[in-house]
């Protein structure tokens, strides 16, 4: 045996970027722990980062490729692969125009060095404009709102939680998300240190999550209604001539339009709606204002719903007419080593909307059409219609609404490849999977988490165990496909070689930012704290802040006329919203046996008085149904849940009685995306709109229970 060494990376799983020391001999990992040294994560690590080895060890994962034949899966040579996928893709092309295939890319490929910088020229060699993401289902309305008031869609406001005041965090829960749209690892001392130097926390969500507990106060809010409540607080700004905006007041329009707009929405029109008080409305305007230094950070409850548009809209407007924005201890802006906005000129032509998309006329933006619309695109016949697939490491069956009828889709599919590491509900229905490596075999720098991180770093990590001769990486895959499909051999160029050429021409290129620098840093380089950066940053054509543009004006009269509507559903009277889980990001994690076991939590939160009105008991097995599926699970009653609203856990489903997988099997649990409606949505912005669903629950009968067993 030879030595034990230690490895230096960070993780890839989730946002947090946390800095990992992995011990090792051979090809053996014996331990993962944080490591104290990275000066952003100072030692923080979540259990996910066990997954990593979990991945690495697995059985079940798939190293070489398969293709489907009537005897079931077979595997095959790489160039076998490749020629057949080629040639399948150019035929259809071919007869049915590029636009006859699209793509899919899940949430892994936003952290994979390889995918981050090759996909781009893979989807140009497609040439299709059918482009589907995990975006849509998550954070679509973020890019859009800084694209419309800031002039890009990646110049995204980042909380500066270690210098605020009072922070306000609206449907979102970074305890147990690590951020989300705002990279910080260990989010509960971060939060903490705010009521020590004698700040407060507010959490406003329809459940008291892990962040609400470890918050000053929470307040319960009806799903689906936060944006009366940040029209309500704007409207106070407005109402108490308090509007500050610093040194930014010769660099915002659209101030009048804004006070004009949220007068209809005093606190008093709002409280019995959304379920806060004028009196605690008010008195959080207040807060906020007298705060030495305040921000508002909405999340994925604020995202996922049918007004994400506006709420991302009105975050921002909020933290800009308080005086917190692009200043110490508010919303401020990264400035990455790797930065995704070199090069991006003031008042470049916006492509939201360049295109609509066929069946639904959802918007493109940000080079992807709305993941909603997918099934759809492929079972409706027409010019246009998809009839190949690519997905590249997601797994959409259980990730994007109305899962089952996706599924139902991809039958209807000539043809489709999926890059991915799992047999599983999503790839089953491929007829080629193209396995990558994974985690601790890839090199590893956090492009996109970089430009949403609370504090600037920077941080290479080299693969700790080279792969197998017959493995490939990701980005390997990708060019070979592309040459693949061309007929060509174009230069082979190295994640590396584009990482190094983009941290010299980035910011700190000048003071001898690296590859090589990094390299010689394999704990990670801090560059320093969130600074003022915004008037050097902003892309909008005038250089200004537009707290006002058309988009959202047109879109008001939407979120006016549900004050209107029935409060609850006869049919389906509770209302649904998804939880998230420490030890689960995506349903890879339901593959790592540490993560899964020990006590289910795969169940229906829901409160006392309505399990009491229901019958139910603690533990008992209920069906909940939607318009479009039914799933059974058990109950769990509890307080931490507002009454009318039921909770499920994201990101699981693992339970089809398939033997065509490799990892049904094994695994607990139900999709909350077989009731979430892919016609539920934002009409905004496209995205999903996961949150609010409405259900119906019953009891099931044991005799029920064990015939659908």
């Amino acid at each position: 045996m030879s030595e034990v060494k230690t490895h230096l990376r960070t993780c890839n799983i989730c946002e947090a970027m946390c800095g990992l020391e992995i011990t090792y001999q051979d090809k053996q990992i014996i331990a993962i722990k944080g490591d104290k040294k990275d000066p952003f994560s100072h030692g923080h690590m979540c259990p996910k980062a066990q997954a990593l080895q979990d991945f690495y060890e697995d059985k079940d994962r798939l190293k070489y490729p398969i293709k489907k034949t009537a005897n079931g899966w077979q595997e095959i040579s790489w160039q076998q692969a490749y020629k057949e996928i080629a040639d399948k893709i150019n035929t259809i092309q071919g007869q049915f125009g590029k636009n006859a295939t699209a793509v899919y890319l899940g949430n892994p490929n936003a952290h994979n060095l390889g995918n981050a910088i090759f996909l781009k020229p893979f989807l140009k060699q497609l040439g299709t404009i059918n482009r589907f993401s995990s975006a849509s289902t998550d954070q679509m309305p973020h890019h859009v709102a800084s694209n419309y008031m800031l002039g890009a869609g990646m110049l995204i406001p980042v909380p500066d939680i270690d210098r605020t005041d009072f922070m306000l965090i609206i449907g979102g829960n970074p305890v147990v998300s690590n951020g989300s749209m705002m990279t910080a690892p260990g989010v509960l001392n971060r939060l903490q240190s705010i009521k020590k130097r004698g700040g407060k926390v507010v959490v406003i969500d329809p459940k008291r999550t892990k962040t609400a507990k470890a918050a000053s106060q929470h307040l319960f809010i009806r799903p689906e209604k936060d944006a009366f409540l940040l029209m309500a607080l704007i409207q106070q700004v407005y109402a108490t001539n308090n509007v500050n905006l610093r040194h930014l007041a010769e660099h915002v329009k659209g101030l009048d339009e804004l006070g004009e707009l949220s007068q209809f929405y005093s606190p008093e029109n709002v409280a019995d709606y959304i379920g806060i008080s004028a009196q605690e409305i008010k008195q959080l305007a207040r807060e906020m204002i007298q705060a030495k230094s305040a921000v508002c950070y909405s999340r994925m409850g604020a995202s996922t719903q049918s007004f994400g548009g506006i709420c991302q809209w009105l975050t921002i407007a909020l933290n800009v007419i308080t005086g917190n924005f692009d200043r110490e201890g508010g919303a401020m802006f990264p400035q990455p080593a790797f930065d995704l906005l070199r090069g991006h000129q003031p008042g470049q032509p916006t492509s939201f909307g360049r295109y609509n998309s066929r069946v639904h006329n959802l918007p493109f933006f940000n080079g992807e059409f709305p993941v909603a619309t997918l099934a759809d695109e492929i079972t409706t016949a027409g010019d246009g219609q998809i009839k190949a697939l690519f997905t590249i490491a997601g797994n959409p069956v259980l990730s994007t609404p109305s899962g089952q009828h996706l599924a139902k889709a991809f039958e209807q599919l000539d043809y489709m490849v999926c890059i991915d590491i799992y047999l599983n509900e999503t790839t089953k229905h491929a007829d080629i999977i193209l396995p990558a490596t994974t985690g601790i075999e890839n090199s590893h720098y956090d492009i996109f988490f970089n430009s949403f991180s609370v504090r600037n770093t920077a941080k290479y990590s080299a693969p700790l165990f080279e792969k197998d001769e017959n493995q490939k990486a990701d980005w390997e895959i990708l060019q070979e496909l592309a040459n693949a499909l061309t007929g060509s051999e174009k230069d082979i160029y190295t994640p590396e070689m584009i990482l190094d050429m983009e941290l010299r021409k980035g910011p700190y290129g000048e003071t001898g930012m690296s590859l090589e620098k990094l390299i010689d840093n394999p704990h990670g380089i801090d560059i320093g704290p969130l600074k003022p950066c915004l008037k050097q940053r902003i892309l909008t054509q005038d250089g200004k802040i537009n707290l006002a543009p058309d988009l959202y004006l047109t879109d008001l009269p939407r979120l006016q006329s549900v004050l209107t509507r029935p409060a609850r559903d006869e049919d389906y009277p509770f209302e649904l919203i998804s939880r998230r889980l420490v030890k689960s990001h995506n349903s890879w994690t339901q593959n790592s046996a540490r993560l899964v076991k020990g006590r289910n939590p795969v169940t229906l939160e829901i409160h006392p008085n309505d399990a009491t009105a229901l019958g139910l008991e603690q533990g008992q097995m209920v069906k909940v149904n939607s318009a479009v599926g039914s799933v059974q699970l058990p109950v769990d009653i509890t307080n931490d849940v507002l009454a009318g609203v039921v909770t499920m856990p994201q990101g699981w489903g693992h339970n089809q009685d398939d033997t065509n997988m490799s990892i049904a099997a094994t695994q607990p649990g139900v999709s909350i995306n077989d009731l979430t409606h892919a016609s539920r949505i934002d009409n905004l912005t496209g995205n999903a709109a996961l949150n609010g669903t409405p259900v119906a629950i019953t009891p099931v009968l044991s005799s029920e229970f064990a015939s659908s067993m």
